[in-house]
């Protein structure tokens, strides 16, 4: 209710400055108040159950007390939603890959070697492959390969890989060829990349070799007409 619809209370008479008079008595056989009587008729012709001179009843506390019940529910309406948003939050926040929290690891940056010098040397598996390294006569389905100097003439050069998390389940071929597409776009290549004409060209495990444990995809920088790279295309 809008506090402006309440009717004002009625003013009390004044008292001061009135002479006192005395009622006359009451005929003996007339009783005051009257038993059982019956409420007259307003100006509209309806009954007044209201007695001449009474205080009619003020709906101001009511309409408080409405105001604060209302007010209360509205609070603890936005309090609830303000927790269930940042229980929402928490919730989803988990990591874009892998499992349980964890995320894949990108490398893109050379590394050192995971083949022992001194190069060149042969027989280097997939799995010892680091960023960086560079090999002749490359062919990606190969289970190994011969690691060069990348001052040499060489084929190709790992320039990224994208590491997935031990526990993580085989996301499919797709998946995975497409997270080698993101890395050879992640990759920055140095000025010597110029100098050669040049093909990305990806690799990714099969579901074999997954769950044999290759959690790796990678992107090389290859050149299609042979050892013909004498440089690290790297920054």
């Amino acid at each position: 209710m809008n506090p402006q619809d309440v009717p004002p209370k009625p003013a009390s008479p004044p008292t001061a400055g009135i002479p006192r008079v005395d009622a006359a008595p009451a005929p003996a056989s007339v009783t005051w108040p009257p038993q059982h009587a019956e409420p007259g008729p307003t100006a509209s012709g309806a009954a007044d159950s209201t007695p001449s001179g009474a205080t009619p009843p003020n709906p101001a506390p009511r309409a408080k007390t409405l105001w604060k019940a209302l007010f209360a529910v509205v609070l603890v309406a936005v309090v609830g939603g303000l927790v269930w948003l940042a229980l929402w939050l928490n919730s989803g926040a988990a990591a874009p890959e892998g499992q349980g929290g964890q995320a894949g690891v990108l490398e893109t940056t050379p590394t050192p070697r995971a083949t022992p010098l001194p190069l060149p040397r042969d027989g280097v598996k997939p799995a010892d492959y680091a960023v960086g390294d560079c090999f002749k006569d490359f062919d990606p389905e190969s289970l190994a390969s011969t690691a060069v100097p990348c001052d040499t003439g060489h084929s190709a050069q790992l320039v990224g890989v994208f590491r997935y998390p031990a526990g993580e389940r085989y996301p499919g071929a797709e998946t995975l060829k497409a997270k080698a597409l993101e890395i050879c776009q992640a990759t920055k290549l140095g000025p010597a990349a110029n100098n050669f004409q040049l093909n990305y060209q990806r690799s990714f495990p099969s579901s074999t070799s997954w769950d044999a444990g290759d959690r790796r995809a990678d992107c090389y920088v290859t050149a299609p007409n042979g050892n013909v790279i004498n440089a690290s295309v790297l920054p």
